[in-house]
Formats: structure tokens, C-alpha cells, sequence
């Protein structure tokens, strides 16, 4: 009788939980093992099922890369105090080791990687030699081509920081599919990262019936005002609200395209805060950020944009070395 009731539950598609032998019968899985199904249900004890409405099936990686300015606009030292390189090449070994767990997990999903990379040749040399096991794209920053489109800045690192964030954008629009990371080169992130972001987004968007934005860092300057948030449950953490992002951010080809006006308008000129124009898209749309942080931005200690708290920095930064 057990056995063909599972297999009457598994025919409707419901799930049984067994508490006693703490394993679910028709997923044949123990509880503490991940129970959900990329584009097919998110399952959290003890909240339950939500079925996916909003299915992934692709995400396009792109990575900012400049490894000629130690902080940009800053005459400050980052954690660890070492060259910018170092800061590059931990932050695209880590996104390879993410990228790789999440194609293991879910095979099915299609993952495109692109480095717009405005380095010299011997520090672009060391990005294809740790490139060189994965799939990546790496082109080269075209400044020429903006000289129209943005206003004349105080220094060529304005305009060359202003420049590579509208090209990425204009990737992004041009041949972004469904999902795109839009990622900064000074970011460590944890392995499980992409796996989480993607399976939480597609479980939050089928729970509120919409695209959103999700930024994988946690900052510290979330934590020093008293403006409100919403909790939210993800697939392994909680997430909240926020209203401010820096560029690097999670979003579909969707609101990419929606909101295209906002993203230009941005990298038309050098604006207090630089991301003045992103943030405005809050207003209107979703933006989530983890609880605790999937990607920690090494930035100077002191920064209210840099370390997420409760990380365990040293650790992090010697994983990938």
C-alpha cells in the first residue's frame, strides 16, 4: 500500500516527507539533501513547494576586468594591501569554481562567459593562462567608440571606467538571452553562488509573477541607516529588499531591455553616486541581496561598500589562490 501511494503522489506531482526516516520517498532523498528541481519546483522546509512559473535557461557572465587601478577614484589600499592583479586573478578563479559547480548541477542550463578585459598584454597573459580549462571570451575595451556617447571626464580612468560599463551593458543587450551577471573584477565569490542566485531568482520571480534584480554581495552600508526591508526565504538562505546596488548585479535580458534608457544614461557621465541611474530602477522592481553574502567585494577595510560582515576574509582569499 506504501509503495502505490508513492507512486500515486509522484503521478500528481506531490511530494511526501517522511519525518520518522527523514527522507522524502518520492524525490528519494534524504532532507538535508537539496530537494528542488531547476525549472520545475523549489522546495523549502518547512515552507513547502513553489512551483517554477518562471523558468531559467540561460545566463550571460559578463566580467569588467582592469588590473591598472589599484581603487578607482580612491587613494586608499585594499584588504590584503596587494596589486591589483592579485585582486583579479582570486576574483576570476573563484567565478570559475562557481561556474563549474553550477554546469555539474545543472547541465542543462546554457552558460556564456565574456571578459571585457582593458589590461596590458603581459596581465591579460595571466587571465588566459587561469582562463584557459573554461569556456571564456576575452575582448578588449573599445574607448574610441564611446567618445560621442560620453561627456569629457577629469581623467582618462573616468571615462575608460564609464566606457567598459556601457560596452558590457551593450553586450548584454545585444546578445543576452534570458539572465545576465554583470560582474567586477574585485569580487570574491563562494562556490555556490551562481547555483543559488539562479535557483533563487527563478523561485522569488514565480513567487511575485516578475523579473527582478539580485546583487550577490551583502554590504556594509545596508546596515547603516534605518530604511526598511523585506525578508525573503531563497533556496539555501534568506535574501531582503535593497535599493542600491554598486554594477555588479544579476537581471534578465527583460528589464535590461525595459530599462535601457536608465543604463545608458548612467555611463553618459561621471554621476554622485556613480550607479545613480541603476538605483533609480529600485523604485519600480524588485532588488534582493543574501543574508549572509555569496560574493564579498575586496575593497578597503573602511568602506561602506566593501566587506560583508560575518565573512571569514582570510579564508576566502586564501581558497583561491
Amino acid at each position: 500500500m506504501k509503495k502505490f501511494f508513492i507512486k500515486i503522489c509522484k503521478f500528481f506531482g506531490f511530494e511526501i516527507i517522511d519525518q520518522n526516516e527523514f527522507n522524502s520517498p518520492t524525490l528519494n532523498k534524504e532532507l538535508n539533501e537539496d530537494l528542488s528541481i531547476l525549472n520545475k519546483k523549489s522546495i523549502v522546509l518547512p515552507l513547502g513547494e513553489v512551483k517554477i512559473t518562471r523558468k531559467v535557461n540561460s545566463i550571460l557572465i559578463i566580467v569588467r576586468v582592469n588590473t591598472e587601478i589599484e581603487i578607482w577614484d580612491q587613494n586608499k589600499r585594499r584588504l590584503f594591501e596587494r596589486p591589483k592583479i592579485e585582486y583579479t586573478i582570486r576574483s576570476i578563479k573563484s567565478l570559475i569554481n562557481s561556474i563549474k559547480l553550477c554546469q555539474n548541477k545543472y547541465p542543462n542550463l546554457k552558460i556564456k562567459t565574456i571578459i571585457l578585459d582593458s589590461s596590458k598584454n603581459k596581465k591579460l597573459d595571466k587571465i588566459r593562462e587561469i582562463t584557459k580549462d573554461i569556456q571564456i571570451e576575452i575582448i578588449s575595451l573599445e574607448t574610441k567608440k564611446f567618445e560621442n556617447k560620453i561627456q569629457k571626464q577629469k581623467t582618462q580612468e573616468t571615462f575608460s571606467n564609464l566606457a567598459s560599463l556601457l560596452q558590457c551593458f551593450e553586450i548584454g543587450k545585444d546578445i543576452g538571452e534570458d539572465l545576465i551577471f554583470f560582474v567586477e573584477d574585485d569580487y570574491l565569490h563562494f562556490e555556490t553562488m551562481l547555483v543559488e542566485m539562479i535557483s533563487t531568482y527563478e523561485r522569488v520571480s514565480s513567487q511575485i509573477g516578475k523579473d527582478i534584480f539580485m546583487c550577490p554581495s551583502d554590504y556594509p552600508f545596508l546596515y547603516m541607516n534605518n530604511e526598511k526591508t523585506n525578508i525573503l526565504i531563497g533556496d539555501k538562505r534568506h535574501w531582503r529588499t535593497i535599493n542600491k546596488t554598486l554594477c555588479t548585479f544579476l537581471t534578465s535580458k527583460k528589464l535590461l531591455d525595459l530599462y535601457w534608457q536608465n543604463f545608458s544614461k548612467n555611463c553618459e557621465d561621471r554621476h554622485d553616486p556613480f550607479e545613480k541611474y541603476i538605483n533609480e530602477i529600485y523604485k519600480n522592481e524588485f532588488c534582493i541581496s543574501p543574508l549572509k553574502s555569496l560574493s564579498v567585494h575586496l575593497t578597503n577595510i573602511n568602506s561602506s561598500y566593501g566587506l560583508s560582515p560575518f565573512i571569514d576574509y582570510k579564508k576566502l582569499w586564501d581558497q583561491n589562490e
